[in-house]
């Protein structure tokens, strides 16, 4: 496929490949990992087995399943097809995640793993009031989720859509339910062993995938990183997708937008609770420290990956292909494993980023339900009196509603850039859960009100400026297309005019935090020491478990 075609030209989904090999290989897919969940599962009898994998993995395991839980949909998809559209500023997604990365292990994850028991709220409830802190905490996670959550799911609707030929939004529609009823039954059926296996699958699938294709690309340039990144130009028309500034530099408001999507990106992930929860899969610190080793590898060489498959699909299918396929930039990996490999290496990569995105989702749904079961029905309904069968079932419970929240928000959201809709879930996280988390960690006065004013303050703050951003109403319409960008049809009611609210949300959430504490003269000084120990040393860590 020329660059230079015409979008009215471009294949339908069902000239790109075989929808009967690729139905064959999704199924081979589910069927060997659902066996593998109902394996995993015969040893779920109480809720650390449901939570948390019974603490039972390895360092290296976990460390898979954490590479396997951080890679998502947007890593692979949302980033190949930024970087083939919008080039260096693309690739800035890569960078901003692998940092976020770096930060979340610095500042938070061991501390984390030592100080909890199945969800972050333990950590943030444990020098202060149960109840509300338990509750704002299950709220914020909720809402992390939930977007998280859309990212996938309209990944999932994009993918298939390519793959089968289904091109109505009827029949999208239709593969996001079935990814979401998918999803529900690896939660309710395996827990978190269940999920942490189905992780580990698609992390090995995934990078073996990913390192198939740049060894091909490269190849067919020669293994020269310059002359593909030339051709990429070349294929551009011209367009400067090597320098900085083509999506974000274009105007002063589209720069600003770069650096609240930075601010977003770096600070996010520290406050991401379904990547924070598996830190608690692990038997020991020692065994944290091992799977951090393990995960920051993997991660870093899949997103070096990123960017040859990114430049790659520029080079091989074009940017106007991309853009009139449907998924549109999350199409540019499957159109490009495509051009290389044909309609095999096409069914295979596309079951890989189907593994993904079923992977995380479930990883997701796992974290939304013990929040709600173990922070809001346990701590704050039942007063931490409820039997551990009680919470299981509460949480599967909690599973089946999430997963129908997700296709609905999933069906909705289908054609959004999925890597844009996973920065909005980490605004959301740095806004709301990082500034608690490292006030809960590091300062010693921090208190009640503080934690839930910098909750409810910056998810709110996050929120309200989603809602009425570019995001949801008012973009202009595509050309391609004929329909608006944004999420809404032919209404606009935006007022904000950045689409990630970071830049704002992040230091009202911090500032929040600090006023809270200040303006209340809560202060329990023998908490803190406590928790400072635990935290550094793992010192009673492994009774609160046993607890």
């Amino acid at each position: 496929m020329a660059a230079n075609l015409a979008p009215t030209l471009v294949p339908a989904a069902t000239d790109v490949g075989s929808p009967a090999l690729n139905i064959t290989i999704f199924g081979i897919f589910v069927v060997i990992t659902l066996a593998i969940v109902i394996r995993a599962s015969r040893n779920n009898r109480s809720a650390a087995d449901f939570y948390a994998g019974g603490r039972a993995f390895t360092g290296r395991q976990n460390g898979i399943a954490i590479a396997g839980d951080y890679l998502s949909a947007a890593s692979f998809l949302g980033i190949a097809g930024a970087i083939a559209l919008n080039g260096y500023d693309g690739f800035l997604y890569s960078i901003g995640f692998l940092v976020a990365w770096l930060v979340a292990l610095l500042l938070v994850a061991e501390l984390l793993r030592n100080s909890g028991k199945f969800t972050m709220a333990d950590v943030l409830s444990f020098r202060l009031k149960q109840r509300p802190v338990r509750m704002a905490a299950a709220i914020s996670t909720l809402a992390v989720c939930f977007f998280y959550l859309l990212a996938q799911m309209a990944g999932a609707g994009g993918l298939v859509a390519l793959l089968l030929g289904i091109e109505s939004k009827s029949g999208q529609s239709l593969v996001i339910a079935v990814v979401g009823v998918l999803m529900i039954a690896y939660v309710l059926i395996g827990g978190m062993k269940g999920t942490t296996w189905v992780q580990i699958i698609k992390a090995v699938l995934l990078i073996i995938g990913a390192a198939v294709m740049f060894l091909w690309v490269l190849g067919k340039a020669g293994v020269n990183l310059s002359a593909l990144l030339g051709d990429a130009v070349t294929a551009s028309g011209g367009k400067p997708v090597l320098d900085p500034g083509l999506q974000y530099g274009k105007t002063g408001t589209t720069k600003l937008d770069f650096i609240s999507l930075s601010l977003a990106l770096v600070l996010g992930t520290a406050g991401l609770p379904h990547v924070l929860m598996r830190f608690y899969t692990v038997p020991s610190s020692k065994e944290a420290r091992r799977s951090v080793v393990w995960a920051i590898w993997l991660i870093g060489i899949f997103y070096l990956f990123t960017l040859v498959l990114g430049y790659g699909a520029a080079w091989l299918v074009g940017p106007k292909a991309i853009a009139a396929a449907p998924g549109k930039a999350n199409s540019a990996a499957p159109l490009l494993a495509f051009e290389l490999g044909g309609t095999l290496l096409l069914g295979i990569i596309s079951a890989v980023a189907f593994a993904t995105i079923l992977a995380v989702v479930a990883g997701l749904t796992i974290t939304a339900s013990a929040s709600l079961s173990h922070d809001i029905y346990n701590s704050v309904v039942k007063e931490g009196k409820a039997s551990q069968a009680d919470e299981v079932r509460v949480a599967r419970i909690t599973a089946v509603v999430i997963g129908l929240v997700a296709i609905v928000g999933g069906i909705i959201a289908n054609g959004q850039n999925i890597a844009f809709l996973v920065a909005l879930a980490f605004a959301i996280a740095a806004s709301a859960n990082l500034p608690t988390i490292l006030y809960s960690l590091f300062w010693k006065r921090f208190n009640t009100r503080g934690a839930l004013w910098s909750i409810y303050g910056g998810l709110a703050t996050a929120l309200v400026l989603i809602i009425f951003s570019p995001v949801v109403s008012g973009k202009p319409v595509d050309p391609a297309t004929g329909k608006s960008l944004s999420m809404l049809q032919g209404v606009d009611f935006h007022w904000f005019p950045l689409d990630n609210p970071g830049i704002i949300s992040i230091p009202i959430g911090f500032l929040l935090g600090w006023i809270g504490t200040v303006t209340s003269k809560e202060y329990n000084a023998a908490k803190f020491a406590e928790m400072e120990v635990r935290s550094l040393t793992g010192h009673g860590a492994e009774k609160a478990v046993a607890h």
